[in-house]
């Protein structure tokens, strides 16, 4: 580790149960880039339901109880970052889990925010518009869970 490496970000990505070796090196790179992406800017939808109650007859002396908990969370990041770079990988042949850690500098990261601030209005707009339709595709897939979230 070198003094430059102190004023970096750092994404792990990992994937288990993948035999396409290549594939399972790509999906662990890009979980990666994915968790340095929701360092910048997630959205996150929580939703939490309690629900208890006791039923109880005639003298009081008896009752019955239940309760229900819930918890359904939401998160989504969309963030383009700009040299974010593979520096190590890792395969645990024990659990045939596949590890790889990103990296992005701070020097590229405020060089990137700037050519962000520079973007034209256009090109915000065109963001914005792909930004709703993706939640808009994530939600209905959520949908289609069984339970839905």
């Amino acid at each position: 580790m070198n003094a430059d490496d102190s004023k970096s970000i750092y994404g792990v990505g990992a994937v288990v149960g993948v035999k396409n070796e290549p594939l399972a090196w790509e999906t662990a790179e890009n979980r990666a880039r994915a968790e340095l992406a929701k360092t910048f800017r997630t959205y996150t939808a929580y939703l939490m339901q309690d629900y208890a109650a006791s039923t109880s007859a005639g003298n009081f002396t008896k009752s019955t109880e239940e309760q229900n908990v819930e918890r359904a969370v939401k998160t989504f990041s969309a963030v383009t970052l700009n040299g974010v770079r593979p520096i190590d990988r890792y395969k645990d042949d024990e659990t045939s889990t596949y590890y790889v850690l990103t990296k992005l500098s701070f020097a590229e990261m405020k060089e990137a925010l700037q050519q962000a601030q520079e973007l034209d209005e256009e090109v915000r707009d065109f963001v914005r518009k792909n930004a709703e339709k993706a939640f808009k595709k994530l939600e209905q897939e959520e949908a289609k869970r069984p339970g839905g979230l």
